[in-house]
């Protein structure tokens, strides 16, 4: 069911998969796979034969390392690519939250960055004992939107959240498990079984209750529009500042960037 190799919807009723597949860039979301994500999310959406979504990396050993850093380097000193990455990026995500049924992010591998942005607008996350996870803008002097901090912050508290970003430091499956970030984790070999079986499982409830439910508690999630929109500000001049330049260029140069 479509949009292109990099990412892609498959079904297998009453379940429906969205596949992330760049497996030799360990699955880093390009800004065409963020474009895909709506129309594939819609599609999946208005199927009454899929019941529950999951969300995963394929079969190359990862979820997703995040954002695709040469795309970024490019939004440098250009305010309206940053803009537009932005909308791209919200819109996906939102569009993903906003899918009517329970969504699981299967994760094996990284899970870092925009991968855990896309994780977490998921409704649980199931990972493998192997898999890492990090909250890394610090590495490159750039902000996250507001939208994806409270997120975080919803599920594993300020303090914590504040840990992660500041450090950008990686965790391993059973700090992320500690801390709220996931809800399970499983052996690697059992990943695939045991979401597999769970989603069946809430194939099984009703989708009445599911989906009622799911648009009660996000609801419940406070939404200030005015800190929204001075958040997305924020992050298209971080675009344009030293930090991302040089983290960018530290990136490409497999070195620790001077933040100085």
């Amino acid at each position: 069911m479509g949009a292109s190799d990099d990412l892609y919807l498959t079904k297998n009723a009453p379940i429906g998969e969205l596949v992330l597949n760049r497996p030799l860039a360990r699955n880093a979301i390009s800004n065409a796979m963020w474009r895909a994500i709506p129309g594939l999310i819609g599609k999946a959406a208005s199927d009454p034969a899929i019941r529950v979504l999951v969300v995963h990396g394929g079969d190359g050993g990862a979820f997703s390392a995040g954002a695709d850093i040469a795309e970024l380097a490019n939004i440098a000193d250009a305010p309206e690519a940053a803009d537009r990455f932005h909308t791209q990026m919200r819109v996906a995500l939102e569009t993903l939250a906003s899918f009517p049924g329970p969504v699981i992010a299967r994760i094996d591998g990284p899970c870092i960055g925009a991968g855990l942005a896309l994780a977490l607008a998921c409704d649980l996350r199931f990972a493998a004992n192997t898999a890492r996870f990090g909250v890394t803008p610090a590495k490159l002097g750039l902000t996250y939107p507001l939208s994806d901090t409270r997120a975080l912050v919803a599920l594993i508290g300020a303090a914590r959240a504040k840990d992660l970003i500041f450090s950008a430091r990686l965790m391993d499956a059973d700090e992320a498990l500690r801390l709220g970030l996931v809800e399970r984790v499983l052996p690697e070999h059992e990943l695939i079984d045991c979401t597999q079986s769970y989603a069946q499982q809430l194939c099984e409830r009703s989708a009445h209750t599911q989906r009622t439910m799911k648009a009660m508690i996000n609801a419940m999630v406070d939404h200030d529009p005015v800190l929204s929109l001075q958040s997305q500000d924020v992050f298209i001049e971080s675009f344009s500042i030293t930090d991302f330049k040089e983290g960018v260029l530290a990136f490409s140069q497999k070195r620790k960037p001077d933040f100085s």
